[in-house]
């Protein structure tokens, strides 16, 4: 029997969903903001209320009509982006809360099962703090500790990591990777490439309210089928840049490319290589084509395909036609040193002009 199971789910957001959850099955939904991720999540709690359809969770239908939500929902734990904790008590009372109204366990052998669990989150030292006086990284894993409290079969867990900056989000992976080994089923919302590649039985990508397209990890991340997921993990192994002045912050762009680069385990000489050549590539455009152009606008891309490790720079801008690769200009006396560099450590250079736009795509 599956512990969650979803029969044609619908309303204002979700359109016909139909999922089934495995006990201890390690679920990822991915997509685009407004995918129906979320409403998905907080529908199996019945936080949002089904137009139709029906949810069963370890064979109680929670949107039967004379269910008793509140018991059934002791079966699962959520997870909020938001942390949702008490912020008038100290860390060990926010977890300790629930049990002790709840499962009529003792005061003692809560705050036991309590520091047990801040300890593997590295918050002991946090027990008796006030949860406002938390960062937001420490937040989200005292709400993880507090679901745990509860021994829950299934755990939902909406993105944690999107607001917070990196090393906030490593924490908070950290904390999800020690979960995800645990005998628990986790339908967990997430963009995270790596860390759905590493927990993940099964990733569902989700758009405009439908389930569109799952498989395993590396059917989804590596070989999509259908071209809106090919067009979403694209964008998810790539890095734009946007440029409006001539005047542009050189440092965020190289800085955006090193940490890109590390994202995606790129070698030192690649990540180098690649910050040589966007910045060879941006003031070519700059000073060849866009300059000249009522309004600067160039958009650079860098994306990393696993598959076969290839690495593409693209970029694109308004201006009058300009190719700084033609043979035309790379025979002439006023070649440039950038022109020189990006045809010495690219393997392939396109151009094309087209509405008015200069595109450049080159293969590092």
């Amino acid at each position: 029997m599956n512990l969650i199971e979803i029969k044609h789910l619908s309303n204002y957001v979700l359109k016909d969903i139909n999922l089934n959850v495995s006990a201890g099955e390690k679920i990822a939904l991915m997509g685009s903001s407004g995918a129906g991720k979320t409403s998905l999540l907080r529908s199996i709690e019945m936080l949002d209320i089904p137009d139709s359809g029906n949810i069963f969770i370890d064979g109680d239908e929670i949107t039967s009509h004379n269910a008793d939500v509140d018991r059934i929902r002791r079966k699962i734990g959520m997870i909020h982006s938001s942390s949702n904790l008490f912020s008038h008590l100290n860390v060990i009372d926010n977890l300790c809360l629930a049990p002790l109204k709840l499962t009529g366990i003792g005061r003692r052998n809560a705050s036991r099962k309590a520091a047990d669990l801040l300890a593997k989150a590295g918050l002991t030292t946090k027990a008796k703090v006030k949860t406002e006086k938390l960062s937001a990284g420490q937040q989200h894993r005292v709400s993880i500790c507090r679901s745990l409290m509860m021994n829950p079969k299934a755990l939902l867990i909406d993105d944690l990591t999107s607001d917070l900056d990196p090393a906030m989000s490593a924490e908070i992976i950290a904390m999800l990777r020690l979960v995800a080994k645990q005998d628990i089923a986790l339908l967990y919302v997430t963009n995270d490439i790596d860390f759905i590649r590493e927990t993940a039985d099964r990733a569902i990508f989700m758009s405009n309210g439908e389930i569109y397209e799952e498989g395993r990890p590396s059917e989804i991340l590596d070989t999509p089928k259908r071209d809106r997921t090919k067009d979403f993990i694209r964008r998810l192994k790539s890095f734009s840049f946007h440029i409006d002045t001539c005047d542009f912050d050189l440092l965020t762009l190289q800085s955006g490319i090193r940490l890109f680069s590390e994202k995606h385990g790129l070698r030192t000489a690649l990540a180098y290589r690649l910050q040589l050549c966007c910045e060879e590539l941006v003031y070519e455009m700059l000073f060849g084509s866009c300059v000249h152009a009522e309004s600067i606008s160039l958009d650079l891309e860098i994306s990393y395909s696993e598959a076969d490790s290839k690495t593409f720079i693209d970029i694109s801008g308004k201006g009058s036609k300009f190719d700084p690769f033609s043979e035309n200009d790379t025979e002439s006396d006023n070649v440039h040193l950038g022109v020189t560099v990006l045809r010495q450590v690219s393997q392939d250079i396109k151009y094309e002009y087209r509405d008015g736009i200069n595109h450049i795509s080159v293969l590092i």
